[in-house]
């Protein structure tokens, strides 16, 4: 049997998204943001609301990061989600996190996330008290410690963390179960 619970935003699992600017004296500044994803192979969005000074610095800079929540970083991911740039000036080095500023846009990155996407704002819509940004990705900063052999991400190594809406709990990915565009073949 299902049961109909109305809507709820039950798409799993949801990224943690780290989304880092600069604010208009240079300040670094991080959002812990679950509603987002990637458009196509070059385009991401994400959607935050309008009272972040995450947001200002978006459509003062037209360009922000996106950094990758892993399980090693869960309590400064969390901690950058619930305490406002407005209200906490040092958030950054409260969480614990160093900056270098990147060198293909005005964004920082945090070296403690183990992924990094540099991004530049194509477009910014406004729906109701939320802002859908959709934006380039120009670059991916990656460490080491995250790579295989033939230079592509482990996930396991990786150990990124999602949201889940439900319990609001934070989660990592588990075990491979399968290979993508040849496991369906079977049923060819």
């Amino acid at each position: 049997m299902k049961q109909n619970l109305g809507p709820k935003n039950f798409i799993y699992p949801l990224p943690v998204l780290i989304v880092g600017t600069y604010g208009e004296d240079g300040t670094p500044d991080a959002m812990n943001v679950a509603y987002g994803g990637i458009l196509n192979a070059a385009r991401l969005q994400i959607n935050i609301g309008v009272r972040h000074k995450t947001s200002d610095n978006i459509k003062l800079k037209k360009e922000f990061t996106v950094g990758i929540a892993d399980k090693a970083n869960l309590v400064p991911a969390d901690y950058v989600g619930i305490v406002s740039g407005h209200d906490t000036a040092d958030k950054i080095a409260k969480a614990g996190w160093h900056v270098t500023k990147s060198e293909n846009i005005d964004a920082p990155i945090f070296d403690e996330l183990p992924i990094t996407l540099e991004c530049r704002v194509e477009e910014i819509n406004q729906y109701d008290k939320t802002l859908r940004i959709v934006a380039e990705i120009v670059n991916a900063v990656v460490d080491d410690a995250v790579l295989d052999a033939d230079g592509n991400i482990d996930a396991d190594k990786l150990q990124a963390i999602s949201y889940d809406p439900s319990t609001k709990a934070y989660r990592i990915l588990g075990e491979k179960v399968g290979q993508a565009f040849a496991d369906g073949k079977a049923l060819g």
